[in-house]
């Protein structure tokens, strides 16, 4: 019995230190959760509005030719060729751009997003945030493994515009070179503090907006000049604003996550005090009644 007992009263202390422990990050997690919302909320402002102007612009007659709606591949006169065949059938080359979290103990928002990259058919996986380059970083060669550990990873906290823009100057150059078909962004939504959802945004090729109105007046460059040094700026914007949306969601799931621990190890605590409490007063019954005993001999 006095072997429960110790044992009892050592996993109290454990949970104990847990309870301190999901308690401290908790609040850590409630003290980022405003500066994480309003960065988001400022970024999506900014994104929307610049959203709005290229699709503007992408709805003249001038930009519907513009290479940023999809590389159009010729096929020779000869369409029974076998190699134009095979070339037509080969899958897009997709970039994926995956947002994951800087650290775990956050719920289900990392595998959420691991969870829905694995229905996904990627060409290559471009990764930001601590969790997200430790499952799909790969370097093609010694000298690039060498120069992307000096590098470290792209925090999705610390994540900055300057970055974002030259993500952008990447992904438009091979996109216009025809090295990738598409740029897919995979990301957390931001619903609620207690709500977020895993989805995916495409950012390349362009997608025309059903019902957007043309840019009035008369614009100077031309509009498919001002769409195509526009284009990397609203990518970088968008992608900008999808990471500030994800590290809202993860500050958020931290927060609900650290807060469900919280209560279980306080109700362990609890269950485990009851136990302790009637495995001692049994030892004490016991001690009695020996007592007793003897004293009656």
């Amino acid at each position: 019995m006095a072997k429960d007992i110790k044992s009892l009263r050592t996993r109290i202390k454990s949970f104990d230190s847990t309870l301190h422990l999901t308690g401290a990050m908790g609040l850590v997690a409630s003290s980022k959760i405003k500066r994480a919302c309003d960065s988001m909320y400022a970024s999506r402002e900014f994104s929307d509005g610049i959203s709005e102007i290229t699709m503007a612009l992408a709805a003249s007659p001038e930009c519907r030719k513009s290479p940023y709606f999809g590389l159009v591949k010729k096929a020779t006169e000869n369409t029974e060729d076998e190699a134009d065949v095979k070339a037509q059938e080969e899958p897009l080359k997709t970039r994926l751009i995956v947002i994951a979290g800087d650290r775990g103990l956050c719920g289900g928002y990392n595998a959420n997003i691991f969870r829905t990259i694995r229905t996904m058919d990627a060409y290559e996986i471009k990764p930001i945030g601590k969790r997200s380059y430790d499952k799909y970083h790969q370097a093609d060669t010694e000298d690039e493994n060498e120069e992307t550990e000096e590098e470290g990873y792209l925090s999705s906290e610390h994540y900055s515009y300057e970055e974002a823009l030259e993500e952008a100057g990447n992904c438009c150059k091979d996109f216009l070179e025809g090295k990738i078909d598409r740029v897919l962004v995979v990301y957390n939504r931001y619903v609620s503090i207690m709500s977020q959802e895993p989805r995916v945004f495409q950012l390349l090729p362009l997608v025309k907006e059903e019902g957007a109105k043309e840019l009035g007046g008369i614009l100077e460059p031309a509009p498919d000049v001002l769409l195509e040094e526009l284009v990397p700026e609203y990518f970088a914007c968008k992608l900008y604003a999808l990471v500030k949306e994800s590290f809202a969601c993860e500050v958020a799931a931290r927060r609900m996550a650290m807060d469900s621990a919280k209560k279980n190890a306080q109700q362990m605590i609890d269950n485990l005090k009851l136990e302790y409490n009637r495995a001692r007063q049994s030892t004490i019954t016991q001690e009695i009644t020996e007592i007793v005993s003897g004293a009656g001999k």
